[in-house]
């Protein structure tokens, strides 16, 4: 079963392989999210359910902070209501860690964390909140700290989508001097396929470990500019970029590069889906749909 507060943006009704049911609701309404729990009785939450842009938090912080951490608030507390097994997973952020001293290190698990942004700080406080029903109550939590995803269909309000989307408008105009313009593209990331983080989810709500934090990562950084120049190389096509001043964050991590040691360990995952295949099927949805809405 889904919960959100706007329709899913497919059509879930008719899966043939799969029964969903899907529920309108806003998680700030804790007793709705109450009797949903009490008369679904789930026994897996995942709970994604967020303000997920780290650009709107810079321009809306208490909206993104409050919603934030209240909803999850209030989906640990109806849990708690009703004393029951469920398993949550509770999906944080490698945002949490902030920016590296040296630039050179990777993330694990049990370092410290350095928040610099409002969305960052409210995964921090999720992650903390999960840490005191986990052990106060006793409830079933499992933390990721989940690294940037890619792959076809999401939404261009996220970088790499939005890359995609123009340097394929820009493929079939046929610009013979192409200009991207951007925010700070040195920045180094960590990209991960988000169907490879499915399968993280899967593992981790059968063999995750009680109360553990777990890294979802590929364990390997690229720049956005050396994003950019892979996707213009797929489409065969020259590109160049400019700063929009407009796209600057006020304080933004440079580099962020997690271990997936631990995750191997516990549950025996790995990613499986290389960079560039997920690229290709990235560029490749945004050419069909560019043919669809034609």
């Amino acid at each position: 079963m889904g919960v959100d507060i706007v329709q899913p943006g497919f059509e879930w009704d008719r899966s043939s392989h799969v029964q969903l049911d899907f529920e309108k609701t806003d998680l700030l309404d804790r007793e709705r999210i109450e009797k949903i729990i009490l008369q679904f009785h789930p026994n897996y939450i995942l709970h994604l359910a967020s303000y997920s842009s780290v650009a709107f938090s810079w321009a809306n912080p208490v909206k993104s902070f409050l919603n934030n951490t209240n909803i999850f608030l209030n989906v640990l507390e109806a849990v708690h209501s009703v004393n029951s097994g469920i398993r949550i997973l509770s999906i944080g952020s490698s945002e949490e860690y902030g920016d590296m001293a040296g630039g050179d290190e990777i993330f694990c698990e049990d370092d410290a964390l350095h928040p610099i942004s409002p969305y960052a700080v409210a995964r921090v406080s999720q992650e903390m909140l999960s840490k005191v029903y986990a052990k106060g109550y006793g409830l079933d939590i499992v933390m990721t700290r989940s690294f940037n995803h890619i792959g076809p269909g999401q939404k261009e309000t996220f970088v790499i989508a939005s890359f995609a989307k123009r340097l394929v408008e820009m493929k079939k105009s046929g610009a013979t001097s192409p200009k991207l313009m951007t925010g700070d593209i040195s920045v180094i990331r960590d990209f991960v396929d988000v169907r490879d983080v499915v399968r993280a989810y899967d593992g981790l709500f059968k063999k995750g470990r009680r109360g553990e934090i777990y890294n979802i990562c590929g364990g390997a950084g690229n720049s956005l500019a050396e994003i950019i120049q892979k996707m213009a190389s797929i489409l065969e096509m020259k590109v160049f970029t400019e700063i929009d001043e407009k796209l600057i964050r006020p304080s933004d991590n440079k580099v962020i590069i997690g271990s997936n040691e631990k995750i191997r360990r516990d549950i025996g995952w790995a990613p499986e889906i290389p960079l560039k295949q997920s690229l290709e099927d990235v560029i490749h949805f945004w050419n069909q749909r560019g043919m669809t809405h034609s």
